[in-house]
This record gives structure tokens, C-alpha cells and sequence, in this order.
């Protein structure tokens, strides 16, 4: 790794330094940010991989629930319609 020159207010430096140099400022970046919310050692894989199973059966359980809210709603429509037609055609042979 060369020395960084000073040109006029400018810092300058091969390219290749430069990325690598951001590579690993981003990777400490990274990795203390997951250490200040508590993702950081070696259960870190595995505390991750259980955050995203319990947000699929979050999202499967609220996706469940609209179904299922859907399903009672349209139930109750219909019914309501046969009840209405079993009132108005006299089924069961109502009052005269």
C-alpha cells in the first residue's frame, strides 16, 4: 500500500487502494452496526436466520388472517342473500 499524496487540498491514491480502503471502512462499518443491535458473535448467523423465519410466519399469519377475514365476510354476504330469497319465495310457507 502506497502512502497517500497531498496535491493542492487533495488527498490522492491509486484507485485499487482507494476501493479496498472503502471495502474494509464498510465491513467495520457493518459489523458495528450489527454489534450495536446486538447481532454480533458467533450466534449471529443463527439469531439472523431465526429473525427472518419469524417474519415469514408474521407475514404468512397476517396474509392468513385477511384470507380468512375475506372468506367470513363473503360467507355472511351470501347468506344473508339466501335468507333473503328463502323469505321472499316463502320456503318454509310463511304467513298468508
Amino acid at each position: 500500500m502506497h502512502a497517500p499524496n497531498l496535491c493542492e487540498g487533495m488527498v490522492t491514491m491509486p484507485r485499487e487502494e482507494f476501493e479496498a480502503l472503502l471495502e474494509e471502512v464498510a465491513e467495520k462499518g457493518a459489523r458495528h452496526a450489527l454489534a450495536d443491535v446486538g447481532l454480533d458473535g458467533d450466534d449471529a448467523a443463527h439469531d439472523i436466520r431465526t429473525l427472518r423465519s419469524l417474519l415469514e410466519a408474521y407475514n404468512a399469519a397476517k396474509r392468513t388472517a385477511w384470507h380468512t377475514f375475506v372468506k367470513i365476510l363473503t360467507t355472511g354476504f351470501v347468506l344473508a342473500l339466501l335468507a333473503g330469497a328463502v323469505i321472499k319465495l316463502k320456503i318454509f310457507g310463511g304467513a298468508q
